[in-house]
């Protein structure tokens, strides 16, 4: 899909070399994946405490 942005020219030079990403489309798609990682960890986080699993691990993987 094609978008027009208006972006800083210096901030996106400094992620190009931060990244290793050779243009500017990848930068900015590792960008938003990783936006999208960090917000997925965010929403785990929440649970953090909130789940209470009784595993027994033994029995999970059929051992006596």
């Amino acid at each position: 899909m094609r978008t027009t942005l208006d972006l800083p020219e210096s901030l996106l030079n400094e992620a190009m070399k931060a990244s290793h990403q050779k243009t500017k489309t990848a930068v900015i798609v590792s960008a938003l994946n990783d936006l999208i990682r960090k917000n997925k960890l965010q929403q785990l986080r929440a649970f953090r405490g909130k789940v209470d699993i009784n595993l027994d691990i033994n029995q999970l993987r059929k051992r006596s």
